[in-house]
């Protein structure tokens, strides 16, 4: 492993992973430091688990909510620390080894060679995929690619990100939304509006069956509705900023010093 980065964190926002979670992190840190894991008021004891592994590992840091507050809320906790700490960049990771931690360096040396942009993870499913969740997704990304008016974001809900840490900051500082499952969504979409450029990777995911220590808190009902009314604000924020948006988009397609595009 190459020496500890001073610009990019690695970031788990974590609750109630149970057991899994310990794989995760070595995985992690097998690939990258340091890491951070933002424990979300988790009570299955995970958090003084991860403590003890940080113990002993000086690139490995957990930082513990008193209560659970949501997996933005967790991100946002992380990011202000990495903020305070110098770091520029952080990459989003789930704790429940749904994300490809082999994929973590090339992440990085993505966010790396474009700083001003952000790396979102395009998911490679396997043939185990849960097809409500596979399909549905599709509903989300209709509504995020329309609310940025097409700026390219490959997939709205795949958590496994970089992203640079001010803009992100200043995004969920600006507004109280973003703390639960509408935060993957909401900050892709908001990003695009800052003028933060989508680089799309693809990346395997994979939900590891109860029997492999697979443990999930999505609930379609309850967080099908999240999305609906975070997509209902986001459109007509959409709207608002459309002739912003409209106006970027044709700056950025006018040939520069008189020179047309290549055909």
């Amino acid at each position: 492993m190459n020496p500890p980065s001073r610009t990019h964190l690695l970031l788990i926002p974590s609750y109630n992973p149970g057991e899994i979670v310990y794989a995760t992190v070595r995985a992690a840190r097998a690939q990258w430091s340091p890491v951070w894991v933002v424990v979300d008021g988790s009570d299955d004891g995970s958090a003084e688990g991860l403590q003890q592994l940080a113990a002993d590992d000086p690139g490995l840091r957990v930082l513990r909510l008193a209560h659970n507050s949501g997996k933005g809320a967790a991100v946002l906790h992380g990011l202000d620390a990495a903020s305070q700490a110098g770091f520029t960049h952080v990459l989003t990771m789930d704790s429940d080894g749904q994300h490809p931690a082999a994929l973590i360096p090339a992440f990085m040396a993505a966010s790396q060679q474009a700083p001003q942009a952000m790396i979102l993870g395009c998911p490679v499913f396997d043939a185990d995929a849960p097809l409500l969740r596979v399909r549905g997704r599709k509903i989300s990304n209709a509504w995020a690619n329309l609310e940025t008016l097409w700026a390219g974001i490959g997939d709205s809900l795949y958590g496994f990100r970089v992203y640079p840490v001010e803009p992100l900051r200043s995004v969920m500082r600006g507004q109280h939304w973003m703390r639960r499952f509408d935060f993957d969504p909401e900050a892709v979409v908001r990003l695009c509006w800052r003028g933060v450029r989508p680089v799309n990777l693809p990346a395997p995911v994979r939900y590891p069956k109860p029997e492999e220590g697979g443990v999930s808190h999505f609930a379609y009902g309850r967080d099908n509705l999240l999305l609906t009314w975070m997509h209902t604000r986001l459109f007509f924020g959409f709207v608002l900023r459309l002739p912003v948006l409209l106006w970027r988009r044709l700056r950025s397609a006018v040939p520069v010093s008189g020179h047309t595009p290549d055909a």
